[in-house]
């Protein structure tokens, strides 16, 4: 009875990853189309990156390349981005589009925008109560018949993934907002020509998604873990 109920619950992961498949398939093909399209000032993601940065006081923080494809990124610690070499190296509105967005996270770590500060601050907790959240958990599976403990090791395997669902969630203003900041400072500085910010636009909101999608699927397993709990009274 129990690995039926197990299975079943697994149902309700679906839609979550119905929805991060989508997201996934945005992504690649809005970064596909537009890698493809030149900018017209001939400037690469880096170049852009760099003269935002600059025009924000911020002409301290370094960029570096970083291996891969799309791990672009901004350290608030060592105050570095990292561009991977499609975006930094390349001359495409997607590039400039996707380092324009780390340019709006260093914006936020220098005015000291409370939820990118907060994320910061929550990583560690957060690693850290991911990884005990479901051996825990099981634990409390294995014993829900027999054990008082069992109750309590389910509640203590739920709480910590909560934070898990809880990091998703404060992400998704962070991301939404070096968007905003990324568009806004890229026209303040011309450095988009006519056409490109829809470009830019779509590359980012298909890249939003992905975030939403964490943060669904981080629901949907905090609901199936609660009905196993449930069901293990």
């Amino acid at each position: 009875m129990f690995f039926l109920e197990y299975y079943w619950t697994m149902l309700i992961l679906v839609p979550g990853i119905i929805f991060a498949a989508y997201a996934q398939h945005q992504v690649s093909s809005a970064y596909k189309a537009y890698s493809k399209v030149p900018t017209k000032n001939g400037m690469t993601g880096a170049a852009a990156a760099r003269q935002l940065l600059n025009a924000n006081g911020l002409n301290a923080i370094g960029i570096e390349n970083v291996a891969g494809n799309l791990t672009d990124h901004y350290d608030p610690r060592n105050k570095i981005m990292r561009l991977s070499s499609g975006v930094g190296q390349q001359a495409s509105v997607a590039a400039v589009g996707i380092a324009a967005h780390e340019t709006g996270h260093a914006i936020q770590d220098k005015e000291g925008y409370w939820p990118l500060r907060f994320r910061g601050f929550i990583v560690p907790v957060t690693g850290f109560a991911s990884n005990l959240a479901w051996p825990i958990f099981f634990i409390g599976l294995f014993f829900g018949q027999t054990s008082g403990w069992g109750t309590m090791f389910m509640n203590l395997g739920i709480i910590l993934f909560s934070f898990s669902l809880f990091f998703t969630v404060i992400t998704l203003p962070v991301e939404f907002n070096a968007s905003k900041r990324a568009i806004t400072a890229l026209v303040d500085n011309n450095l988009l020509q006519p056409g490109e910010e829809v470009g830019v636009k779509k590359v980012l909101r298909a890249a939003a998604l992905t975030y939403v999608a964490a943060a669904l699927m981080s629901l949907l397993t905090l609901i199936r873990l609660i009905i196993l709990r449930g069901s293990r009274d």
